[in-house]
């Protein structure tokens, strides 16, 4: 990958009058495209890609790739927070925010994860996730991840347990109808009373939903998974070790054909076990999030995550006074680069675990999560050691490097 370039890039033919374009040809790339890497040029028009052509091939404005890695854009579906901003007390300016810090770190579309709180705090969060999604036009928010409130206490990680709940559809409708229909993603625990039946109900109406903060037997488990349960929530964590005379919540995601989320901060989950999770899943089964909360992005210190006072020190987040991890510091880029430092494997192999797992697994695989034709224009520009130069949503050039 070629070293010239110092993060800035040239616009040709004419003037760049406005960051979106009908039309635009990323020039001299190096993409990944097929699980391979390819040179090529990249066309894009209104926010689409529409065509994958051999390098000299133009049309319309050009933007010179220097022969940088071209990637999917990133998909982060549970993140609490970043930048100075937890989602649980965030106004719509403040999720734009993180938006473009997320740009920033290779990151197009994102779940803003909403934790357990009060019912009014919840509904209050949500709206403001929505405002800035509708009414300063974040497309990149995808949708919602309600995490709790119906989550087993004894494995309530940093969930505030005076306001977990019962499985409830009721109270589930009335945040979706606030939400507008935008909680796209729901972790529960299945050994609550009813969760079986909550997940046929919301698998049913298109939620998908993921088993976490648990301590449910196997064949618990199992049963959510039958009745459509479609991933684990940060795998390993606040869940259930296998034993091989009690298998499990955890055996039963990982002999399951459904996804398991993997924190990739090499805090979260050992390196080997990282890699465990992968022999055992495949690279098509494993999505990497970061469960990222506000001080993802700025100094060690004093911060919040919903209700709970964090401190970060060491490059982790834990709930003050305790050893209980309160999400990560992690950004997409850096998991990237964990992964295949983890792994020793290229950034070929791994991307798929940011980009097209995550989309299979919300059902928008015919929309993003590769470089194909006829999907959003969604990209990631990388240098040789793998930093983030400049970021494409739908077409538009949200994010550059020294800009």
């Amino acid at each position: 990958m070629s070293s010239k370039n110092n993060g800035h890039f040239l616009m040709h033919r004419g003037k760049r009058e406005d960051s979106t374009m009908a039309s635009l040809t990323i020039i001299n790339a190096r993409a990944v495209i097929g699980g391979a890497v390819r040179k090529c040029n990249l066309k894009v028009v209104d926010g689409k890609i529409k065509g994958i052509m051999p390098p000299g091939d133009t049309y319309g404005k050009t933007f010179d790739a220097r022969e940088n890695l071209i990637l999917p854009g990133f998909i982060d579906i549970h993140t609490h927070g970043a930048n100075g901003v937890d989602f649980n007390h965030a106004e719509a300016k403040d999720v734009r925010g993180v938006r473009d810090f997320f740009a920033s770190q290779g990151t197009t579309t994102f779940l803003p994860a909403i934790m357990t709180d009060t019912e009014e705090n919840m509904l209050r969060s949500i709206l403001s996730v929505v405002q800035a999604k509708n009414t300063l036009k974040c497309s990149q928010i995808y949708g919602i991840h309600l995490e709790g409130p119906f989550l087993d206490a004894a494995y309530k990680g940093a969930m505030p347990e005076e306001l977990l709940q019962p499985c409830s559809y009721p109270l589930f409708k009335r945040l979706q109808d606030a939400s507008g229909g935008q909680i796209r993603l729901i972790t529960l625990s299945p050994e609550l009373e009813g969760a079986a039946e909550l997940t046929k109900r919301l698998s049913m109406e298109g939620v998908r939903v993921s088993l976490g903060h648990s301590g449910a037997d196997y064949e618990t488990a199992v049963r959510c998974i039958e009745a459509g349960a479609i991933s684990a929530t940060h795998t390993f964590n606040a869940m259930k070790p296998l034993h091989h005379h009690a298998p499990a919540i955890t055996t039963a995601v990982l002999e399951s054909d459904g996804y398991c989320e993997a924190i990739c901060d090499g805090k979260h989950l050992h390196p080997a076990v990282f890699r465990l999770l992968l022999k055992t899943k495949g690279l098509g089964r494993v999505i990497a999030v970061t469960d990222s909360m506000m001080a993802a992005g700025m100094r060690e210190g004093i911060y919040k995550l919903g209700n709970n006072n964090v401190v970060v020190r060491g490059g982790e987040a834990k709930i003050m006074g305790t050893d209980v991890h309160a999400g990560s510091i992690l950004t997409t880029i850096q998991a990237l680069r964990n992964m295949m430092e983890f792994t020793g494997l290229p950034v070929e192999k791994v991307v798929p675990l940011l980009t097209e797992n995550p989309a299979r697994m919300l059902g928008i695989f015919h929309r993003k999560g590769s470089l194909d034709v006829g999907k959003d224009a969604d990209m990631v520009m990388l240098d040789d050691k793998y930093r983030v130069l400049a970021t494409f949503s739908e077409g538009e050039l949200l994010y550059q490097a020294g800009k």
